[in-house]
């Protein structure tokens, strides 16, 4: 049995829509869906995304969401975040970005954000947006080892699933130790060794970034086996009813 792990939907409907139809024809396998964060975006779609989520059809998975970097502002803009202000945000993307999530995503799903879990723990597994560090922060293919290592030493997890970079990777670590040490300002000296088993960090790419174009990832826990899965969609056109087309690689 497999689990579904999407990230970075970034309230694009037509996206998510894509790749439940692609989970649907491969339903007998999969037995989780994981949403890691960044559901919501600046877009109109957001509220109606969110209701889709949080109301499965009959027969399909209840999909299990964690808090992201955009749901964290959300909870910022209205006072409820860890920060004060939207700083990160307005720095990013500038002042009409922030307009347009004030707009885009209601109090009433804000209040439904603030009690998202941070990630998820199955297994011998961290399901996480960011990593444990924070939300924030972004592992890619370039990240160094002793971070990647770090970063999962911090929860005991042999594998760490993350969605922030919106990249689709594969990063292993071979067994080993990381030794250090710390003198203290009497001069003593502290000595700390890290030991390593196997151990994986996943990029599960991302959903709604790329128009067209739906990245995610399928795991499958018994096996240790990583998956990554690319959705093409898009609207038909003609005298017919439009209806997502959806192409699985």
């Amino acid at each position: 049995m497999k689990w579904a792990i999407l990230s970075g939907i970034e309230g694009n409907l037509a996206a998510y829509e894509a790749v439940l139809a692609d989970i649907k024809r491969q339903s007998r396998s999969i037995e989780a869906l994981y949403i890691l964060g960044d559901l919501v975006g600046p877009t109109p779609e957001s509220e109606e995304l969110v209701e889709r989520v949080r109301k499965p059809f009959r027969g399909e998975l209840e999909p299990l969401v964690c808090k992201g970097w955009w749901e964290e502002q959300c909870l910022t803009l209205h006072g409820l975040g860890a920060d004060g202000e939207p700083t990160e945000l307005l720095e990013k993307y500038g002042g009409e970005t922030v307009k347009l999530l004030w707009e885009s995503v209601s109090r009433q799903t804000v209040q439904w954000i603030r009690n998202l879990d941070f990630g998820f723990f199955e297994l011998d597994c961290l399901l996480i947006h960011g990593t444990s560090v924070s939300l924030s922060e972004e592992l890619t293919p370039e990240t160094s080892p002793i971070i990647m290592c770090d970063r999962l030493s911090r929860m005991q997890a042999n594998n760490l699933f993350c969605g922030r970079s919106g990249l689709s990777f594969q990063y292993q670590l071979q067994a080993g130790s990381i030794s250090t040490a710390v003198t203290t300002l009497d001069t003593k000296t502290y000595n700390y060794t890290i030991k390593m088993t196997p151990s994986q960090i996943i990029g599960v790419g991302n959903v709604g970034r790329t128009p067209g174009e739906a990245t995610y990832t399928l795991y499958n826990p018994n096996a240790n086996q990583v998956e990554f899965k690319t959705v093409r969609y898009g609207q038909s056109k003609g005298f017919a009813v439009n209806k997502i087309k959806a192409i699985s690689n």
